[in-house]
């Protein structure tokens, strides 16, 4: 009876010994030094000491006080050794941009993945972090500055026509790229208004900048403003200038674009879409005040919105904040959706010389490795045509031009037969070459 029992004991120990393990470690990169307006990234590692039937499920982070943008499916790859024990695994990346000046607590996040062995799916934690976050020197306190490792600030002037006369427009397009931040931490320039003229401000265009291979590299923001000629003569668009903290020079700098000042001359013909020509003789012709019943209605209705506007504010404020929240989301998503990288394809294959970065990252986010096939030849093909041992670069890249539209119908074909569950852990590579 006692062997039975130690036999019992014995493969119940076996079999607790085979149940794969899952740890999950939490980084933060830089360790120290954070600062209001910076960027910095909590790398989370998971582990097994197996491997993974499929990508591990990530909690949400949010932290008050500070942006956060959540991994966006890339990950690196990790080899460690735990007690003499072997473990590979994955490495995803949170971008936080603090815009306070005080300390952060992020707490424990609980991971939930599959190893290879195991009877269910299991979970772990990372231990909790507080980092600790500095206003620049320069700055003002409540300030959010922009933290950047480099910077590019430039604009662009389009004429509606040259010369300028009263009633047409001319369009001042600014453009911010800064290095080391995200687009969404980009500030807004100030777009003033001017006298004789009416403003126009366009939707800006924000993007973050990557290498290609998903990495961001840091953010991009495109303002545009058109200024409608209302009066002849002189006229000032005044110098913009933006304030920045150059993270890898330890100093405050800034970034201007000049004034411009442009001559528009006079035009008969053009009237205004709202004349106020009568209105200014009627005013001339009164000099008494007077207040009719008509007036009245029109000056308590007046007072009204403004009552209403005002007890309406915080509820219309916290409406803005959710769509500005929801539209920084929906561009993201575009801009880490594979048709983002299909477009991008085409100019890169026009580019001298040209690029296939675009090409890889469509298939990447399209999942479908280098499969595709395109009128019964392989795109490895096409790539050894370019890189092989005698390349026929302009005769491979016609080829490929002719192939785009076959190549992306047999995506969404392919797209819609297979449409699995989840990305594969291990995507083809060049090595299934024929």
């Amino acid at each position: 009876m006692n062997r039975l029992i130690g036999l019992v004991c014995l493969l119940s120990a076996q079999i607790a010994a085979a149940e794969p393990q899952l740890r999950v470690q939490a980084h933060l990169q830089p360790a120290e030094g954070a600062m209001v307006g910076g960027l910095l990234a909590l790398q989370l590692d998971v582990l097994t000491d197996t491997w993974f039937t499929s990508a591990p499920t990530l909690p949400d982070l949010k932290l008050d006080g500070a942006l956060v943008m959540p991994p966006d499916g890339q990950a690196q790859h990790l080899n460690q050794t735990f007690d003499g024990q072997n473990f590979t695994g994955l490495r995803y990346s949170y971008l936080i941009t603090p815009n306070a000046a005080r300390g952060f607590n992020i707490p424990a996040l609980t991971v939930r993945a599959s190893p290879g062995q195991a009877t269910s799916e299991i979970s772990a934690q990372s231990q909790p972090l507080q980092f600790s976050a500095a206003q620049p020197p320069g700055f003002k306190p409540g300030e959010t500055p922009l933290v950047a490792t480099g910077l590019r600030f430039n604009q662009t002037l389009i004429n509606s026509a040259t010369p300028l006369k009263v009633g047409d427009s001319i369009t001042r397009q600014l453009t911010l790229q800064a290095d080391g931040a995200l687009a969404m931490a980009l500030p807004a320039p100030a777009l003033v208004e001017v006298n004789g003229l009416s403003r126009y401000v366009k939707t800006p265009q924000i993007s973050n900048l990557d290498d290609g291979r998903g990495d961001i590299l840091g953010g991009q923001r495109i303002d545009s403003v058109s200024y409608r000629i209302d009066t002849a003569g002189a006229h000032t668009l005044p110098a913009i200038e933006v304030k920045w903290w150059d993270s890898r020079a330890q100093q405050s700098r800034t970034a201007q674009v000049p004034a411009i000042t442009f001559e528009a001359a006079a035009n008969s013909a053009y009237k205004p879409v709202f004349s106020i020509t009568e209105d200014l003789k009627r005013l001339g012709q009164n000099n008494r005040l007077h207040l009719s019943t008509h007036w009245l209605a029109w000056l308590a209705l007046l007072v009204a919105l403004v009552v209403g506007g005002y007890l309406g504010w915080p509820a219309l404020s916290r409406a803005r904040q959710q769509w500005q929240t929801r539209k920084h989301k929906r561009a993201l998503a575009w801009q880490q959706s594979a048709e983002s990288a299909w477009q991008q394809i085409t100019p890169q294959l026009n580019a001298k010389p040209a690029q296939l970065s675009a090409v890889y990252l469509w298939l990447r986010r399209r999942g479908l490795g280098l499969k595709l096939v395109d009128s019964g030849q392989r795109l490895q093909g096409l790539l050894r045509g370019l890189y092989g041992r005698e390349p026929a670069t302009e005769q491979t890249l016609g080829q490929l031009r002719q192939s785009l539209s076959t190549l992306h119908s047999q995506a969404e074909q392919q797209q819609a037969r297979s449409a699995p569950a989840l990305r594969p852990l291990n995507p083809v590579h060049e090595k299934d070459f024929p």
